[in-house]
């Protein structure tokens, strides 16, 4: 206390520059709304006033002469006015805040009450200058309180009792913060004047109002910014969904109007987008960017807009189309970019629509653009256009085997396709193991109320499903037509095109092979399987006449499929009765496809769902023994069984320096094609293991001659030579069946790594050049397609 009689004017002089300096603040404060900014200014001047009308008392406080007895008076009136007048200012705040809280605008009888005392002790304040009730002057020019002193103090203090009792009945609507500054401001004058009362002397009740109030800006002023920028965020949401909703809108009208184009073919259902998917894939292997895809993406959807300008005849002409007809198709291109070059906001549409079926050799239309003059949107478009159309189905044909279209790609790489994007299509056919990159067209039939409806037994078919190792279920209803032998089938096989094949040259083509036919109710008809058992996990014991009148209003079947290396699952159930099938497939390297047929029955409500289970060695019973072609002596390296695209790799071994690699390779029985041989994959990861943590994959390199790389990472240079030994690509399969020995050797120099390669008459030398101090560690891993790998050494 005695610090504070000795230094109290100091304190009082810097407390009233700093109320002047929040009073100035306020001012320029234009987040604060009108009404709480007035309120705020009144309170930080209206405190200014009183530090100052406080000091001035003190100074002139028992001098003689008129000047000091004027101050004196003047003084002391000023503090008791300004106490009341920050009073009346903080109602009008809390009546802003609190009925802003309320969502309406009429005051609380607590603070009217407030209002009401503060206005008594205005009045008494000013008869008192008349009558002396709160204080008055002696005869050496010294404030000395009056009888009345006691109210002068307890009028204030009871409005701020109502003051805060109003703020704790409706604290749950303020802020914390809000709510902290107002109850200091409520509370500490109330705890100073009371001390005040028995420390005369202090004025601890003009500091106790200072204080608080320039908090209650700085709260006040911070709580609005918050406000603002909520309110800042809220709009930049409401952008975003505004963007978002148009760019749905853009979305939702280019599919429509894709739509729209291929209704005008019967034979094109999807074609369009199915065309946008696969461009988009190869634009992001190409290392393009989020808006680059997009632009791609949408190009690659409305690339035939113009075919909205050629006759329906002509489009839907089932024979060979003459050359006035095949004049009009050309035109497409040009009617195509006459439509879309409106849209200005996007080029691309009408730069796709326009250059698509230009040839990378110079002999496209409709402008005859060569190489790199055709722009890169229409060269990628025109990679994708073409893999749609040959693995669809035409009314001259049906959907292409995905193999012979990667032939045709190989073929049209570089004259009339980009090889650039030819290579990354190649890739994708490679990584595609499923084949789901076509057209499903009979699944789509058999979709939703679509029935396929089946008269004699094995004449109509649903599209082949594959069997993978991940669980499948199949969900159908069946109704039957007659009460002779009602029992729906289902059929594996295996085939290029996933569908059922009856006559000998078309089963050639496709490699078609039926492994079994097995009856829903578990009669198993067996022809390439090696190995059939079938089991009833339960029987209702339902009467075969009881059946056959359910067959007739319909049944429901759930058929599981799962396949494991050389074994297939098939678990079929309905409310009567579960059959598990388990079939022992010739070898691990076919596919398994799963296709139903009936007789004089209806099949509906077709629908396929992955359940997430992956089968593992135990998840099937084994029936039938391993198929091994590996079971030979192994070098310093374990044998290797590759029944299909890397489904097994050697560990990796760490190319420091130099690394020699000898081997003998075999292609497995089921190889067919010329890249059913061995790979060499380099690749970088954290653990050393193939797609372990922050796997890159340098370089795929296939022994038939193809290498794969991630173009943004690294440049992989191929050399391919042939020695006497080489005498025809049908010979080097031949050859591949036989088996032969490779002989690699790998030299690693700073950043570049040279690869050369004997195999089977071919010699490949690649150069790796790896981007600088990216890559610390280089592995080097084994793998292939359907070949065995034996007798493996590391050096």
């Amino acid at each position: 206390m005695e610090f504070l009689k000795q230094n109290q004017l100091n304190i009082l002089l810097f407390l009233s520059g700093v109320c002047a300096a929040m009073w100035v603040m306020v001012f320029f404060s234009r987040s604060i709304p009108i009404k709480r900014r007035n309120a705020l200014g009144t309170i930080e001047l209206c405190a200014t006033l009183l530090l100052i009308s406080d000091r001035l008392a003190y100074i002139y406080r028992g001098k003689p002469g008129d000047l000091a007895r004027v101050m004196v008076r003047v003084s002391n009136f000023g503090v008791f006015m300004m106490v009341l007048v920050i009073l009346k200012a903080l109602n009008q705040y809390l009546k802003s805040i609190l009925s802003a809280s309320d969502d309406h605008n009429e005051p609380s009888a607590l603070l009217q009450a407030a209002d009401i005392v503060i206005y008594i002790d205005v009045v008494m304040t000013i008869l008192t200058q008349f009558t002396g009730f709160y204080y008055y002057f002696d005869e050496f020019n010294r404030y000395q309180r009056g009888s009345g002193i006691f109210f002068s103090v307890s009028l204030p203090l009871l409005a701020f009792v109502f003051q805060l009792s109003d703020i704790m009945r409706r604290r749950e609507r303020l802020s914390t913060r809000m709510l902290m500054s107002l109850i200091i401001f409520t509370t500490l004058p109330v705890i100073a004047s009371t001390i005040q009362l028995f420390a005369y002397g202090i004025s601890l009740t003009s500091i106790s109002i200072v204080a608080p109030s320039m908090l209650l800006y700085l709260f006040s002023l911070i709580e609005m910014n918050e406000k603002v920028e909520k309110a800042k965020d809220h709009e930049i949401e409401l952008l975003k969904e505004e963007q978002e909703a148009m760019q749905q809108l853009f979305e939702q009208t280019a599919m429509a109007l894709a739509g729209a184009i291929d209704a005008k073919d019967k034979y094109t259902h999807g074609h369009s987008r199915r065309v946008a998917e696969y461009s988009q894939r190869i634009a992001e292997y190409a290392g393009k960017s989020h808006e680059e895809v997009q632009d791609i993406y949408y190009s690659a959807l409305l690339h035939d807009a113009g075919k909205i300008g050629v006759p329906d005849v002509i489009i839907n002409k089932e024979g060979r189309l003459t050359d006035e007809e095949f004049a009009a198709i050309k035109t497409h291109p040009s009617i195509g970019s006459q439509i879309l070059s409106s849209i200005n906001i996007s080029p691309s549409l009408s730069i796709g629509a326009s250059y698509h079926h230009e040839r990378y050799d110079g002999r496209g239309y409709p402008s005859g653009l060569k190489g790199d003059d055709i722009p890169e949107i229409a060269r990628i478009i025109a990679v994708a256009d073409a893999y749609d159309a040959m693995t669809s189905k035409r009314s001259y044909r049906e959907p292409m085997p995905q193999q012979l279209v990667r032939e045709e790609l190989v073929k049209g790489s570089g004259t009339q396709f980009d090889p650039v994007y030819a290579k990354i299509m190649l890739h994708l056919i490679d990584v595609d193991t499923e084949y789901n990159m076509k057209e499903h067209e009979t699944i789509k039939e058999l979709s939703g109320n679509a029935e396929m409806v089946c008269t004699e037994f094995r004449t109509e078919f649903s599209e082949g499903v594959i069997a993978t190792r991940e669980e499948m279920t199949i969900h159908l209803n069946y109704i039957s037509d007659d009460d002779d032998d009602p029992v729906p089938t289902l059929i594996l096989f295996d085939s290029l095109d996933q569908k059922i094949h009856c006559d000998d040259t078309s089963k050639k083509i496709v490699n078609y092979f039926e492994y079994c036919e097995i009856r829903l109710d578990g009669h198993v008809e067996r022809s390439g399987a090696r190995e059939i058992q079938n089991e009833i996990i339960y029987d209702s014991g339902i009467s075969r006449d009881e059946l056959l009148r359910k067959f007739k209003s319909g049944i429901a079947y759930d058929i599981t499929a799962v396949k494991y290396n050389d074994h297939v699952r098939v678990r079929i159930e309905n409310e009567y009765r579960s059959i598990e099938v388990i079939t022992a497939l010739p070898d691990n390297s076919r596919y398994v496809f799963l296709s139903f047929t009936g007789r004089n029955c209806r099949i509906n409500s077709f629908r396929t769902q992955k359940t997430g289970v992956t089968a593992d060695e135990n998840s099937i019973k084994r029936i039938a023994p391993e198929i091994s072609y590996i079971k030979v002596p192994a070098g310093n390296v374990p044998n290797i069984q590759i029944d299909g695209w890397r489904t097994a790799y050697t560990n990796g071994e760490e190319l420091v320096s130099e690394m020699k690699i000898f081997f003998h390779a075999m292609s497995l029985p089921t190889a067919r094609l010329i890249w059913h041989c061995p790979f060499i994959v380099l690749y970088s990861s954290d653990n050393g293991k193939i797609k372990g943590p922050n796997y890159r994959e340098l370089a795929l390199i296939r022994f038939d001659g193809e290498c794969w790389d991630e173009k943004r990472m690294v440049n992989n240079d191929i050399q391919i030579s042939r020695t006497d030994d080489f005498t025809g690509w049908e010979n080097w399969k031949n050859t591949n069946k036989q088996g032969a020995d490779c002989n690699a050797q790998l030299v690693k120099n700073d950043n570049i790594i040279d690869t050369n390669i004997e195999y089977n008459g071919l010699v490949l030398k690649i150069k790796t050049q790896l981007p600088k101090g990216e890559i610390s560690k280089v592995y080097v891993s084994i793998t292939g397609d359907q070949c065995a790998i034996t007798n493996i050494w590391i050096k």
